[in-house]
């Protein structure tokens, strides 16, 4: 069973009802000594200690840590006629929704020959995570990979972990995904040690260092990412999953249930969490749960992360109530099923992507979408934001102004650089306007 959290009556000050949401008991920071040793190793010792990481952890040292283009031309032509079309589905939809998100340049024009550019520059060379573990990631692939491709980013390099059940090779699934966007940089290893890897580089394999590291992985991918930024940009700390879904008594039952169950089979640590004003309904949706993962061979972990401390039942007195649950939550998918969706939706400011209505479930934005998979999670919603076409963009402001135009400003700076002790700025104004 859920555990419930019956929030009717008022709700507490923010700092309590943070303190009240459901989260997962380990987080990255446990993970940061470890990842910080692998991702010395790494940087010290370069591919032998991706040999030895991929050999503890994964699925044995690979034989070429760079994939050979013969075998990623052959996961590409091993694809079945379904799997090739849904993923060729997957990169048009994604494309498409991330051409939108590529800012326009414009021009300030503050006087005759004053004027601010405005211009936004791909990042040169990224490096891309796509995780392994208990499932099989090529839309991790696409999501990583097109938006970077729209702004124009010029190096991708993509890693993600060699699979046991493969001999120590990258999954073909992925390979092939990579393969059809055209990506022919990819390495066989995954963890704390591939982000390192990415940050400074390997030498003897070819591998140079990036200057942004984005995609999901578990804790130790995350507080890597932590170490490492600051030398490279980073997305997100992306770690385990989460759903919140806000439901009143006119949801489908069996549709929340489905929703729920559907994020809790990724991990362990996954987080489900329904926050509803109906007691009944609630009641509805857990007796609607074991009937359906009876279905799946996911079951045992699944029920797992519903039990957990990450996954909960919240009660609430309104909608109203609800939406600032989630605000304070701050969730990577946010559900809205409710007799009005608008007004819901109207009072939500944090959540990584949401999902409007009873024929919008979360699975669908985890692959055909054409929304961004990869966002924020553990609360940092509240704050941050999805992978998308921009966070491969820098913008850059470019100035240009006349002798005339700084002439008309030159009292304001001689005046402003007096006032803060630093007359070496007005004279460089001075230099110019007095000859």
């Amino acid at each position: 069973m859920m555990q419930r959290i019956d929030l009717r009556g008022g709700l507490p000050a923010r700092a309590e009802l943070l303190r009240l949401m459901p989260r997962a008991v380990g987080d990255v920071s446990h993970a940061v000594d470890a990842a910080r040793e692998l991702v010395d190793a790494v940087r010290e010792h370069g591919a032998a200690a991706l040999r030895e990481q991929a050999d503890r952890f994964d699925g044995g040292a690979p034989e070429h840590v760079r994939v050979p283009a013969a075998e990623i031309a052959a996961a590409v032509a091993g694809l079945t006629p379904e799997l090739r079309t849904a993923l060729d589905e997957a990169i048009r939809r994604v494309r498409a929704a991330s051409a939108a998100q590529v800012p326009a340049g414009s021009v300030t024009t503050l006087a005759d020959g004053a004027e601010v550019h405005q211009r936004w520059q791909p990042m040169r060379r990224v490096g891309l995570y796509v995780p392994g573990g208990k499932a099989v990631y090529p839309s991790s692939v696409v999501m990583n990979v097109v938006p970077a491709q729209i702004a124009g980013v010029g190096s991708i390099a993509l890693v993600s972990p060699p699979q046991r059940a493969h001999g120590g090779h990258v999954h073909p699934t992925i390979l092939a995904a990579a393969g059809l966007l055209g990506v022919d940089e990819v390495y066989a290893m995954g963890g704390a040690g591939a982000v390192g890897a990415l940050a400074y580089g390997v030498p003897e394999i070819g591998l140079e260092p990036v200057d942004l590291v984005t995609g999901p992985g578990n804790n130790y991918v995350a507080a890597a990412k932590r170490i490492v930024r600051g030398t490279v940009g980073i997305d997100s700390e992306a770690g385990a999953t989460e759903i919140l879904v806000i439901a009143d008594d006119s949801a489908d039952a069996g549709y929340v249930a489905a929703d729920l169950i559907s994020q809790a089979e990724h991990d362990e640590q996954a987080g489900s969490v329904l926050v509803t004003t109906s007691p009944a309904f609630a009641d509805a949706v857990e007796a609607a749960i074991p009937e359906r993962t009876e279905r799946v061979g996911t079951a045992t972990r699944l029920q797992t992360a519903l039990d957990g401390p990450q996954s909960a039942v919240v009660l609430v007195d309104s909608l109203a109530d609800a939406a600032a649950v989630s605000n304070a939550y701050g969730p990577e998918h946010l559900e809205i099923q409710t007799a009005d969706d608008d007004a819901v939706l109207a009072d939500i400011d944090a959540a990584g992507a949401v999902f409007v209505g009873p024929s919008t479930p979360v699975s669908l934005g985890d692959y055909l979408a054409g929304s961004n998979h990869v966002l924020p999670t553990g609360g940092q919603a509240r704050f941050g934001s999805g992978l998308s076409a921009s966070t491969f963009l820098r913008p850059q402001q470019v100035i240009r102004y006349s002798a005339e135009a700084l002439a008309e400003v030159a009292p304001h700076i001689v005046a402003l650089a007096t006032e803060k002790q630093l007359p070496a700025h007005g004279a460089a104004v001075t230099e110019r306007t007095n000859r």
